[in-house]
């Protein structure tokens, strides 16, 4: 991948074109091949992009605005269609290429498989990582039938990679009674239903540590995100996900990356699930580089 040109399709507001300069790199993971139930997440990073435009470049709670922050939107990586072995490669050595320049990543999936090669990636860098995790479903399956290679997987991957102590999640809401019952017994954090109120008391035991963040859009309630392949009813306020992600920008964690998944558009013709997570990621620029 080449990061000497700016990306030439549409950008995340106030995008900087100078990549030397950039602290932070957004880039796009194109990625639905491995999904169980609707797909389109694949269509996701652009459509963030676009929604992006009707953003302020201020952010009243984080009282930044994002002329602050350089960083430097890179487009989306050219996954091959259908084949997502060879797609994981691809965003593993990407992600090696951004950490090797020492550039804090920003990812827009995409289903949520596209996490686990940035955690392989990761993991190579900080090998005293912790993981966090806000989503409705525990993704904690070790595979989906028959296919190892699934979004309802990476989670479980991630454990067996940095261990199950070092892997916290936020708002599940959703899986099998064997991934609760792996939860339970292995040793890693799970938070069930809620993700403010139990962040704010785990937030001060990492304290200092390295922390990756995935957000899965569907962690909102569907009535606030709509736009995603597996909507769970019973799900939390875009105003709680703000809360969040200030909270872990007021904590006393190194994030090191972070990543928003799941978006699918065609599923929402208000563009409201697009819209939250432009602000997300406006939020997560000025909360989390540092």
């Amino acid at each position: 991948m080449r990061f000497d040109e700016a990306y030439s399709g549409k950008v995340f507001i106030m995008s900087g074109s100078d990549f030397e300069k950039a602290k932070a790199v957004i880039y796009g993971m194109p990625m639905d091949w491995t999904v169980s139930f609707r797909p389109g997440s694949r269509f996701g990073p652009g459509r963030i992009r676009e929604a992006s435009i009707g953003l302020e470049e201020y952010s009243p709670y984080m009282d930044k605005h994002l002329e602050e922050i350089d960083f430097f939107d890179a487009g989306d990586i050219p996954l091959p269609f259908g084949n997502a072995e060879r797609s994981l490669h691809m965003i593993r050595d990407y992600i090696d290429q951004l950490l090797q320049l020492e550039k804090f990543p920003i990812g827009l999936g995409g289903e949520h498989l596209v996490t686990w090669p940035i955690i392989q990636s990761m993991y190579k860098k900080y090998p005293d990582m912790a993981f966090i995790h806000i989503d409705a479903h525990a993704d904690l399956r070790e595979e989906y039938e028959g296919e190892s290679l699934s979004h309802s997987t990476p989670v479980r991957k991630i454990c067996d990679l940095i261990g199950p102590e070092n892997v916290y999640s936020f708002g599940i809401r959703s899986g099998m009674r064997e991934e609760f019952q792996f939860a339970n017994e292995s040793g890693m954090h799970m938070s069930r239903f809620q993700v403010a109120e139990p962040l704010r008391k785990i937030l001060p035991t990492l304290s200092g540590r390295n922390v990756y963040v995935t957000i899965d859009i569907d962690v909102l309630d569907p009535a606030y995100a709509p736009g995603t392949g597996t909507a769970e009813a019973g799900g939390i306020t875009s105003n709680e996900l703000l809360e969040a992600i200030q909270l872990i920008a007021e904590s006393d964690i190194n994030v090191i990356g972070a990543d928003l998944v799941e978006v699918a558009p065609v599923y929402d013709h208000s563009e409201k699930t697009a819209i939250a997570a432009s602000k997300f990621i406006r939020e997560i620029l000025l909360g989390w580089v540092k």
